[in-house]
């Protein structure tokens, strides 16, 4: 049997450096982002991370990759009722079940060269912002084969039944409410800890919304909208862009076209017709600074989007989400009324104008969100696992 240690700190000048590995899976942006977050927030750390992000699909077979990210595109693209189903059946399948027994032994195929790189690393604690690598390494804590704490980070507002893995040293969630249905669920009180979802520093840094206006050329007087790339689930980015601005009201529209060189283009056709009111945008690293020059963010409801969202205290109207995790985080945020919903292009230019016609709701939204943002919710999870007392991976089950 292979066998492994926490490797040990090293030292970088006169300062003792703990190593973090951060594990995630390329099955949709939200879990990447969610590890690179907690890197960025570790390369600052006072007291000296030295810290590492894996796609685990990196290290995988062709084949399981495909099996794990490309259906799982496929399903939430393209057969959303069937997604919708195996994740509800999933989320009540007992872990004994032979279809569950099943499904992580074929995982467990696929997983030598994630052991081989977590040897050659060496790191002091494992952090999982997926539920499948914290998966792969359950059986080798349990087994004595390994012997670091790994953690596991949540990356929505609900809780699924696969994140909740035995032998993990703890659990972060988005909520209260998350934390609450761990607990019900099974885990130890003291292993589940509410942090947030990790984001990137800048989000809780908002730039000078003037500075940010300007480098587009905006009015930062004017009220402005940010419509992301992930809205195109109402219809084409340009269609609904060229719809809005028929409203016959002087806000901005700012449209967030990724790299989809073809709708930028588009955009940029109907800006022509618009001066001074479209303004279209490519890919961005930075996507804060629009934020920061945005009174609204019209996008899909994932979890990482919405926590910037809420990191940066801005509003949101909220459409087509995926069926499962996205849903929930759609229900979360309309209950705490800090985002609308529109299932088709109609609801959205009908909530456009309800909330130019009402400015005090958006400003109302906005109230609400200031103790739901968690711009410092990495830290709290660096923190916290720089903290724990015990390297020891234990099961925090009851």
């Amino acid at each position: 049997m292979l066998s492994w240690t926490a490797g040990f700190t090293s030292v970088r000048g006169a300062c003792t450096v703990k190593k973090i590995l951060m594990l995630s899976v390329s099955a949709g942006g939200g879990h990447v982002r969610a590890a690179e977050a907690l890197r960025a927030h570790a390369a600052t750390h006072p007291a000296g991370i030295e810290a590492t992000h894996l796609d685990v699909m990196d290290v995988v077979s062709s084949g399981f990759r495909a099996l794990y990210t490309d259906l799982y595109v496929d399903l939430v693209n393209n057969q959303p009722a069937l997604w919708s189903y195996l994740y509800q059946k999933t989320d009540e399948a007992s872990p004994r079940s032979l279809a569950q027994r099943i499904r992580r032994a074929v995982e467990r195929l696929n997983c030598r060269a994630l052991h081989a790189y977590i040897r050659r690393h060496a790191p002091d604690a494992i952090i999982c912002t997926h539920f499948l690598p914290a998966e792969l390494l359950s059986r080798e804590l349990r087994q004595g084969n390994l012997h670091v704490p790994v953690w596991v980070q949540v990356t929505d507002f609900d809780l699924h039944r696969m994140w909740l893995v035995p032998g993990m040293r703890g659990y972060f969630a988005a909520n209260d409410e998350v934390a609450w249905r761990m607990v019900e669920r099974g885990l130890s009180a003291d292993a589940v800890h509410v942090s947030g979802i990790p984001v990137m520093p800048a989000f809780g840094l908002p730039p000078d919304r003037k500075a940010c206006a300007a480098e587009i050329g905006l009015d930062p007087g004017r009220q402005t909208f940010l419509m992301m790339a992930g809205a195109a689930g109402l219809g084409g980015l340009d269609a609904l862009a060229a719809r809005l601005l028929r409203v016959a009201s002087d806000f901005q529209l700012i449209a967030l076209a990724g790299r989809n060189e073809s709708m930028l283009d588009a955009l940029r056709a109907v800006a022509k017709a618009h001066p001074a009111r479209l303004f279209p945008q490519g890919f961005t690293h930075r996507v804060e600074r629009l934020m920061a020059c945005t009174d609204l963010v019209i996008t899909k409801p994932g979890g990482l989007t919405t926590s910037e969202c809420l990191a940066m205290g801005v509003p949101m109207i909220v459409n087509s989400p995926i069926p499962g995790q996205e849903e929930r985080n759609a229900d979360y945020l309309l209950e705490q009324g800090v985002a609308l919903k529109a299932i088709d292009a109609a609801a959205l230019e009908y909530r456009i104008r309800l909330l130019l016609e009402h400015p005090g709701h958006l400003d109302a939204m906005r109230r609400r969100i200031v103790p739901l943002g968690r711009p410092h919710a990495a830290r709290v999870v660096l923190d916290t696992v720089l903290a724990a007392d015990s390297p020891d991976g234990i099961d925090a089950r009851a």
